[in-house]
């Protein structure tokens, strides 16, 4: 497809740019800041899930601070409503009639921190606003503004006062990452960055939402080859016949896989997904999509250690299949 190296430099060039501004406050977890990218340029949502002091928040802020887009945040309590997060009518008394005052739902860029702590009917209100980009209030619809981009935490290990995601909301989310703790060398420079207990540093938007739709649209011209595309179907197949396995991936999470795969590759540079990219995507775009058996659970074996088994099982492409 002409032109498609140009459009693929444009989001690698993006890409390198929001790393780097993210880096100013999160020292390293280039894995994790290309998946929240991939996320965004695939018109998805990403749940950062991990446990408490290793930046989920900090990074979900510095990603909204290095886009020129409207920036909300919503911080998730027991007391929650939906009118909190949606909206609510107001009368007004003097023009005798009801007046829409938005709610914080109506941004850009949304920090949904600590999801799991509201109950299920308030996080039930994101459902809409996720999947259609849109929220009904009143019988009115109202679209929400352009691009719309939910990067929610979740913190795993407090239960008390939390209210499990339930898989019709989890299934709304492109992807699930985890930061996890940083190694020495990085958790070194994080203290020499900070000893002086500076103030995180101003951030420099790199991007806005006409800069945002264009490596949207340059992610739509990524390609699979059909040995690429028949590799990620045989992933995706396999979670379906486990018996570990309660629920396997649906048609809906092999479409999320193949959008992130083709924002992974743009990403990279790259106008064509590898196996590689199906790899590397497949646990976090996955993971949270299936339901694990209770027996197997009890036994210490998780949703990703079955991912990872059907990736060592399933043959992958030769280079002359794929690409």
């Amino acid at each position: 497809m002409t032109g498609d190296g140009d459009q693929t430099a444009v989001v690698q060039h993006l890409a390198e740019r929001v790393r780097e501004g993210v880096q100013r406050v999160i020292v390293g977890k280039s894995d994790a800041i290309n998946l929240a990218l991939a996320a965004l340029l695939a018109r998805g949502h990403v749940l950062i899930e991990d446990v408490p002091g290793t930046g989920k928040t900090t990074l979900a802020k510095a990603m909204a601070a290095t886009l020129r887009c409207d920036f909300g945040r919503i911080q998730f309590t027991p007391d929650l409503v939906p009118a909190d997060v949606l909206g609510v009518n107001i009368f007004d008394m003097n023009r005798r009639e009801f007046e829409f005052q938005p709610g914080p739902v109506f941004t850009q860029v949304l920090l949904a921190d600590e999801i799991n702590r509201a109950t299920p009917r308030t996080q039930s209100a994101l459902l809409e606003a996720m999947q259609e980009r849109q929220v009904s209030i009143d019988g009115t619809t109202r679209p929400l503004p352009m691009p719309f981009f939910v990067i929610a935490t979740l913190n795993p290990v407090e239960l008390e006062g939390t209210f499990p995601l339930p898989e019709a909301q989890l299934d709304r989310f492109l992807l699930r990452l985890e930061l996890g703790y940083p190694g020495g060398k990085e958790e070194a420079a994080m203290l020499e960055r900070f000893q002086s207990n500076q103030e995180v540093p101003a951030f420099e938007p790199v991007a806005g939402p006409e800069e945002i739709a264009e490596a949207q649209a340059a992610v739509d011209g990524v390609t699979l080859d059909v040995a690429v595309r028949d590799y990620l179907l045989a992933i995706v197949g396999a979670t379906r016949t486990d018996e570990r396995l309660r629920l396997g991936a649906s048609p809906r999470a092999a479409l999320a896989l193949q959008r992130a795969c083709q924002a992974y590759a743009a990403i990279e540079g790259r106008g064509f997904v590898l196996p590689d990219d199906v790899k590397a995507l497949a646990a976090p775009v996955l993971v949270h999509r299936l339901l694990i058996d209770s027996g197997v659970r009890l036994r210490g074996v998780s949703a990703a250690d079955v991912i990872a088994d059907i990736l060592d099982q399933t043959p992958v492409p030769i280079e002359g299949e794929a690409g």
